[in-house]
């Protein structure tokens, strides 16, 4: 039975003749998901917002404005309701009330009345509290897990490697960081504690790919030394190409399945992970193996000067064909 290859043996896709173009985009797509994020800012959830979240789903599809109404009615203040995957489901979100845990029960028993009179089958499914103080910390310590986490990664490639890998692994790292950012950003969806985790995961899943990359980069440095960078660098991903494609295909099957059928708790972590694969096998082809060139990173760049004649075959004639 003969074994089943996504990608043919001795692969020569020239990956580096579109290293303009490609980095180009990304930088363009940085940009735009920056400028999304301040513009459009990300849809907190409770764990970052703070406040008072009711998930409420009801018989039949609900009425926005009609609920809104309702809720506002209740005298806890000003609400925010949106759909919540299905037509169906809604998220409420209220402004947490001063006061202890009793406080913010009455404020509850209030609304969930108030919505009763007009829909008595409401079901109320979810309801999560978090402080002004407690949402502000997690906001701040969110953010320096994962800026930590990317410095200390681009800290670590450049002492395994040199410093030239380091600065082109974080660039990779901030350009999957900022797209899938810039997604939330776009589409609006809830973004929470689970969000933070995929960011974090999709780092280190990118940087693992990436570690692969360039570790057959430098291996193939000091056996082709009369090879032209560019070729090099074709061929490194080239010889990785397999290894790359079959992992990514296993993780977006895995995930895809999560999107489609692991419900709305699930939703938001799985759709960033599926994206974060996408970006981060896309990084590490045209990002991350291009931008050594740009950081003048060539064929004698980390080696002494040769002392007899070189080892290994040249192969310049598999490269320039």
């Amino acid at each position: 039975m003969r074994l089943l290859k996504l990608v043919p043996d001795n692969t020569n896709f020239k990956f580096l003749k579109w290293r303009n173009i490609a980095i180009g985009i990304s930088i363009a797509m940085i940009l735009a998901s920056i400028a999304l994020v301040a513009i459009r800012g990300l849809n907190f959830g409770v764990d970052f917002a703070g406040g008072l979240m009711m998930e409420v789903r009801f018989s039949q599809n609900a009425t926005l404005d009609e609920l809104r109404s309702t809720v506002n009615s209740a005298g806890a203040g000003e609400g925010s309701l949106q759909t919540f995957g299905a037509a169906d489901t809604v998220s409420i979100r209220l402004p947490l009330p001063p006061g202890d845990d009793e406080a913010v029960q009455k404020v509850v028993q209030k609304v969930q009345a108030a919505i009763k009179v007009n829909h008595p089958d409401a079901e109320f499914r979810r309801v999560e509290t978090v402080s002004g103080k407690v949402s502000g910390e997690l906001v701040r310590d969110g953010a320096l897990a994962i800026l930590f986490a990317m410095i200390g990664i681009s800290l670590y490639i450049w002492f395994r490697f040199e410093w030239q890998f380091g600065i082109g692994a974080l660039f990779a790292l901030v350009h999957d960081v900022a797209l899938t950012l810039g997604f939330f950003a776009l589409t609006q969806l809830e973004f929470n504690l689970n969000i933070v985790a995929a960011v974090l995961t999709i780092v280190g899943y990118s940087l693992n790919d990436t570690i692969v990359v360039y570790d057959r980069i430098r291996e193939n440095l000091r056996k082709y030394r009369k090879m032209d960078i560019e070729s090099v660098l074709d061929l490194s991903v080239n010889e990785t190409l397999a290894r790359t494609i079959v992992t990514s295909i296993s993780m977006i099957i895995a995930l895809g399945t999560l999107v489609l059928l692991g419900g709305q708790v699930l939703f938001g972590f799985s759709i960033a992970m599926l994206l974060g694969i996408v970006i981060g096998t896309y990084s590490s082809i045209f990002i991350g193996a291009p931008i050594l060139i740009w950081l003048g990173v060539g064929p004698h760049s980390f080696l002494p000067p040769e002392s007899g004649p070189a080892a290994g075959a040249e192969r310049r004639g598999k490269a320039a064909g």
